[in-house]
């Protein structure tokens, strides 16, 4: 049953948090475009499915730490540290990607637009802002990655 929580667990993770880190890493390029070219239709349509991309496979990126406690409760490394401080990376990318970028995504689709509707402007989305947040989701996630794979104490001889 391990093994099987293990595949599941590592499948969510490259089908959910893949499509997302891309699809996040390509925005603030499109968005550049998009800004410098306020009748490019090309590039907004791009943003927002881009936009699409990264909030449906976020909700799907839920199965990643399901798994991932299911996997870690079956091997008995609920209590180890690099199990602990991969939980924390990932709730800490978790909370970028749906406190800082998806929001800034949402806000820069509105300003490409040209449809700020509430009474007081937001405040504008700096492409090179966006691009850093997204930078250390992808960084965050990495550091996971690379704790998953090379953790102390692993059977695997690594």
């Amino acid at each position: 049953m391990t093994k099987i929580l293990l595949s599941v667990h590592v499948l969510a993770a490259v089908i959910a948090v893949g499509p997302v880190t891309v699809a996040a890493s390509m925005f603030p390029t499109t968005l550049r475009r998009s800004l410098g070219d306020p009748g490019d239709s090309d590039a907004r349509a791009t943003l927002r499915t881009l936009h699409r991309i990264c909030r449906v496979y976020a909700g799907i990126g839920i199965a990643v730490p399901v798994f991932g406690f299911a996997t870690a409760g079956s091997l008995g490394v609920l209590g180890d540290a690099w199990l602990i401080v991969s939980i924390l990376l990932t709730a800490t990318a978790a909370g970028v990607l749906a406190l800082l970028i998806l929001p800034a995504q949402d806000r820069a689709l509105a300003e490409t637009r040209g449809s700020a509707s509430s009474s007081s402007a937001p405040t504008p989305v700096v492409p090179g802002r966006l691009a850093m947040l997204t930078g250390v989701f992808n960084l965050l996630w990495t550091t996971v990655t690379v704790l998953m794979i090379i953790r102390p104490g692993s059977t695997t001889g690594a």
